[in-house]
């Protein structure tokens, strides 16, 4: 190019302002250059062309910068590019209002990432990801290997998922695909990877026409896998007139019991002993109405959770109710014996609530229920302080964790510690963690904790699940404009306010309100602490707050300072609090 063809580039320059916004200021300096041309100019087809070339967090911005970039940016046609781009495979989208839209998101934020607890090397890594799949919806780690469900429902099976690479890292080495027309998958209940020995799958099927019959239909079926090879070796087909939408399992081995949940919110059972599956000759079983949708037939359950020994339910009004199947799992549950009848086992219990409950999580002794507004309950068995209650004592209701402000993405519950995947103001990730520290299973925290505590784990921006096995912990990765949990806030009447210095004279008309609300916003201020010495100034400053005896006062005061001292002198302040 020469020097004469450069002073014709300059003159050619575009508006970069909204169109809408009028004149660029200072234009009447620039006309030397030349006549502006504004964007609107180009024909939207070169403009939508321009942009998908862009990545999704660009496109994503440049959206909100004025009118005109938000209509163009959420236009189908440049996210057709963009998922054409992202997912070459893909060439169909028919469901959603913006379909194109959210199979690219879909698929720009899929991901599976781990984090082995062992060893010196504590890292995240990322596994690799099927070009096949569209999205990630859904995953179950095995003994050995990982599977994945996608939208499109594909399983895909992730083989040799934990292999050590020469880094000394873990990642999959190979994916190969399981089987299509996927609804939902499941395995032993138990948190241990090694009783998982064969993956059950509820999926459609298309059968051939009876006797005069040309055309095929569509039926539910339940096919069992073997986790190590793969291999189908059981399959129970139904009634082309029953849609079911999710399977979870229930017992042990020889006496495992399959739980379907009906597209119209009913639960059927059917019992399956594991022993016999891999053996040549038929087995028949025989598919029951569950007790909870027969004694109770105006429920339309939405999701189940299960165990080994219980089951929960959340209908669709946010409902729980609960089957208990051993004495022991009702006792940690409950705190008694008392109304357990062991011939009534399939007996729903309803569990009461001040909200709708959107999920929950439920371990082998305790669980834990996310409500509406973003708070979460606690119950059952706290031996190892896995209630994150701040305290070891068991909770025979559901008890509310009143520090946690954030509201939960993700909730699990496992044998002996609970984990909370929540998201900042600031729209990043973290994860929380209690109970239990052995086995690195609470990363930075050895010793285990009895309150929800920040884990150092380097979370995902997109992780929306978890699951921890007992050598590493598994993140998935994704995010679905059309399905995420949708919070309220809570109303004015029910919000703690700001707490005054004075609060004897509130304090001695309503004891137990006022002094409670003030207690529990105490709490979150002292748990968002960065630092161990904002946390003594903050309980300093409290304690002078808190309407207490002189005597009392002097003693906590005391008492702080000596714990500064102990870890280290940080932060020496005066014995008393400015008032």
């Amino acid at each position: 190019m020469g020097e004469k063809s450069v002073p014709s580039l300059r003159r050619r320059w575009v508006k970069r302002s909204c169109p809408s916004c009028g004149p660029e200021p200072g234009g009447e300096e620039k006309k030397e250059r030349g006549n502006p041309v504004s964007i609107q100019l180009f024909p939207p087809e070169l403009v939508e062309h321009i942009i998908s070339f862009l990545p999704v967090r660009d496109v994503v911005s440049l959206g909100q910068t004025c009118h005109y970039f938000h209509e163009v940016c959420d236009s189908e046609g440049v996210w057709r590019r963009i998922c054409h781009r992202l997912s070459p495979r893909l060439r169909e989208q028919g469901s959603g209002v913006q379909p194109w839209k959210r199979a690219a998101i879909l698929n720009y934020t899929k991901g599976l990432y781990f984090q082995a607890f062992g060893g010196r090397r504590r890292c995240l890594s990322k596994s690799v990801a099927p070009v096949l799949a569209h999205g990630y919806r859904r995953f179950l780690p095995t003994k050995d290997h990982v599977f994945i469900l996608d939208y499109t429902g594909t399983i895909f099976f992730l083989k040799n998922a934990l292999v050590s690479s020469t880094l000394g890292q873990k990642r999959a080495c190979c994916y190969v695909v399981l089987c299509h027309g996927a609804k939902d998958f499941a395995s032993d209940p138990r948190g241990d990877t090694i009783y998982r020995k064969y993956l059950y799958v509820l999926a459609t099927r298309e059968q051939p026409g009876v006797v005069d019959t040309a055309h095929s239909q569509s039926c539910d079926c339940v096919e069992v896998y073997l986790q190590s090879s793969g291999q189908r070796v059981f399959k129970i087909t139904f009634h082309h007139a029953m849609s079911f939408k999710q399977m979870v399992l229930v017992g042990l081995e020889t006496q495992r019991t399959l739980l379907l949940l009906t597209e119209e919110g009913k639960i059927y059972s059917l019992v399956v002993n594991e022993a016999q599956l891999d053996q040549p000759h038929s087995y028949t079983g025989q598919l029951t109405l569950r007790k909870v949708s027969h004694d109770l037939p105006h429920l339309r359950v939405a999701c189940m959770a299960s165990n080994q020994g219980s089951t929960l339910y959340i209908t669709d009004q946010g409902g729980v109710y609960f089957e208990v199947h051993t004495p022991g799992v009702y006792r940690d549950l409950f705190g008694t014996l008392e109304a357990f009848d062991p011939t009534y086992q399939q007996m729903p219990l309803p569990v009461s609530l001040p909200a709708k409950v959107l999920f929950c999580a439920l371990g082998y002794n305790h669980l834990g229920l996310v409500d509406e507004f973003g708070r979460i309950f606690m119950q059952g068995s706290n031996r190892y302080g896995q209630l994150g209650t701040g305290d070891k004592m068991d909770r025979g209701e559901p008890t509310q964790v009143r520090y946690l402000q954030q509201r939960p993405v993700a909730l699990w519950c496992g044998l002996n510690h609970s984990l909370v995947l929540s998201q900042c103001s600031d729209f990043s990730k973290e994860l929380l963690g209690c109970g239990c520290g052995a086995r690195g299973r609470l990363p930075g925290w050895p010793r285990g904790s009895a309150s929800f505590v920040k884990l150092h784990i380097k979370v995902p921006l997109y992780a929306s699940s978890l699951c921890p096995t007992r050598e590493c912990l598994y993140m998935l990765s994704g995010h679905d404009i059309e399905h995420h949990p949708t919070y309220r806030d809570l109303p004015a009447s029910r919000v703690v306010g700001t707490p005054k210095p004075s609060l004897g004279a509130e304090a001695a008309q309503d004891p137990e309100g006022v002094a409670a609300q003030a207690c529990e916003l105490y709490l979150g201020q002292i748990h968002s602490c960065p630092t161990l010495q904002e946390c003594m100034e903050t309980t300093k400053v409290i304690v002078g707050w808190m309407p207490l005896m002189a005597t009392q006062e002097d003693f906590f005061w005391e008492a702080l300072d000596m714990l500064q001292r102990a870890f280290g002198g940080v932060g020496q302040g005066p014995s008393t609090p400015d008032s």
